[in-house]
């Protein structure tokens, strides 16, 4: 068996994927909070507890699981991170309503 199929067969408490929930991509199960916004302030240098401080609706299990996902599928992980901090995609997606004053 693969690498990449034993990693698919892991059984995570609290990842899950549903569609229609952040377009599909990996949550912590029972909420809408992506695994990607754990992973970049475990970047940025935030502990666990702090982590909890920022979200505190979740508990230590959570977080461990959600940096364990990260660890066995870095790379989607990461390629989400990178879009979803794509500024320039987000402003032709998303353009500004607000526009400045025209001279």
């Amino acid at each position: 068996m693969s690498a990449q199929a034993q990693l698919a067969e892991i059984s995570r408490p609290y990842v899950e994927r549903r569609s229609g929930v952040h377009g599909g991509r990996p949550v912590i199960r029972g909420t809408r909070l992506p695994v990607s916004s754990i992973v970049q302030r475990y970047r940025h240098g935030r502990s666990v507890e702090e982590i909890l401080s920022d979200y505190p609706q979740l508990n230590p299990a959570q977080v461990h699981d959600a940096l364990s996902y990260f660890y066995d599928h870095r790379s989607e992980i990461e390629q989400e991170i990178l879009e979803l901090n794509d500024l320039d995609k987000a402003m032709r997606e998303y353009p500004p309503t607000l526009q400045p004053p025209r001279s």
